[in-house]
């Protein structure tokens, strides 16, 4: 460790205030502050200090993102493989290295592009680089499909980034979650390559692992065919375990799991806002149940980005609220919308990531009335009109 801060001790006269690299002066900062915790501390003013800064925590989030992740990129080798009849005959590591194979280019092209305009807007406004798209940029391809191309997941980056983070005023700023935002922009702008039967399943070998599957194949979700009143082609193992078709990250219950409980070990998300989502997913459920719907009230909770969205995303400290009782609303509110948006629009079996949308936008209202509702409460005991 001492000789990575003996590196940027060497390079920073380079970046300082009349250095030849001084206006890469941000990009610099970007790089020491990610690998080292800065020096500089505040000289006036209150603060508090703490032994963890937002990187930190950007960088836990990561890392309870690993299992869906890894299990994310085994499930697209699977898939390929049992499409094509071959999986009796495929090894696991090779069953792996496809799906990592096919998923890396797309984890590549969100932080490229992402970082890279998170670099230019920084240099642009001399300002620091912001660290919020460390974990943006991991689940922008987490949940997306496997067939999205990737030139499209680079604008849906680019979107996200500049209309729904740098043009609020960047990190802790922002209205609504950018990887919710890039979804959205993928799914209203190109939704053929978003929905559908041929998007889920990669279609083509990759260095010679894997298989090209025949032109016009199709794998629908279970979610998918549940909603059209379909009894799914997979076991309740097969849902819960996440051996199904379905965007990369979202389809292992037990791998969204672990990293609910790593969070929660971490204190790093709310246990109120992710308890209520499953809460106010399962009442309205159970409502819907009454009617004869077809899915079933645990189902929406092993498929689609239900859990996924619950845990990673309805969590997010920024854009969700910050009161506790206002926690418990927003979840609640999140999950029963995502529910109703599945049972009452068969054209979008989905509905979490817009539920998660929609959950953004109200945040700061319920967050407002929680607070004044306190306010009002205290002056009455003292006495104070």
């Amino acid at each position: 460790m001492s000789a990575i801060r003996n590196l940027f001790d060497k390079m920073r006269p380079s970046f300082e205030e009349g250095g030849k690299l001084h206006a890469f002066r941000s990009v610099f900062d970007g790089f020491e502050t990610f690998a080292l915790v800065p020096n500089d501390t505040s000289k006036s003013g209150v603060n508090i200090h703490d032994a963890i800064d937002s990187k930190r925590i950007m960088s836990m989030v990561v890392i309870a993102l690993m299992p869906a992740m890894l299990f994310g990129m085994y499930n697209i080798g699977y898939q390929n493989y049992l499409a094509a009849g071959t999986l009796a005959t495929a090894g696991f590591f090779e069953i792996f290295f496809y799906g990592f194979l096919a998923v890396l280019p797309k984890i590549l092209v969100s932080y490229i592009v992402g970082l890279g305009i998170e670099f230019a807007w920084a240099q642009w406004k001399g300002e620091e680089i912001q660290e919020g798209y460390l974990v943006s940029g991991i689940i922008i391809p987490l949940i997306i499909p496997i067939g999205c191309p990737l030139w499209m997941l680079a604008l849906a980056c680019a979107f996200s980034v500049i209309f729904c983070k740098e043009i609020f005023g960047g990190t802790g700023m922002n209205i609504f979650n950018p990887a919710i935002a890039a979804r959205m922009f993928l799914f209203f702008a190109y939704p053929a390559k978003m929905t559908g039967d041929t998007v889920w399943v990669a279609q083509s070998s990759i260095f010679g692992l894997g298989n090209d599957l025949p032109d016009g194949f199709t794998a629908a979700t279970p979610l998918g065919q549940m909603a059209q009143g379909i009894d799914p082609n997979a076991s309740i193992c097969d849902m819960i375990c996440g051996f199904i078709p379905g965007s990369i990250g979202e389809t292992s219950l037990i791998a969204i799991a672990i990293g609910a409980c790593m969070l929660l070990l971490m204190g790093i998300a709310s246990w109120r806002t992710m308890l209520s989502v499953f809460v106010g997913g399962a009442v309205l459920a159970l409502i819907f149940d009454k009617t004869g719907q077809s899915i079933t009230w645990w189902h929406h909770f092993v498929l689609g980005g239900f859990a996924f969205g619950a845990v990673f995303m309805a969590t997010d400290p920024v854009t969700s609220c910050r009161t506790t009782t206002g926690q418990y609303i927003y979840g609640f509110l999140i999950g029963a919308m995502a529910v109703i948006i599945r049972v009452m629009n068969a054209g979008y079996p989905e509905g979490m990531m817009l539920a998660i949308f929609f959950g953004n936008m109200f945040a700061p209202t319920i967050d407002h009335f929680i607070v004044e509702r306190n306010i009002s409460k205290r002056l009455k005991r003292g006495g104070t009109k």
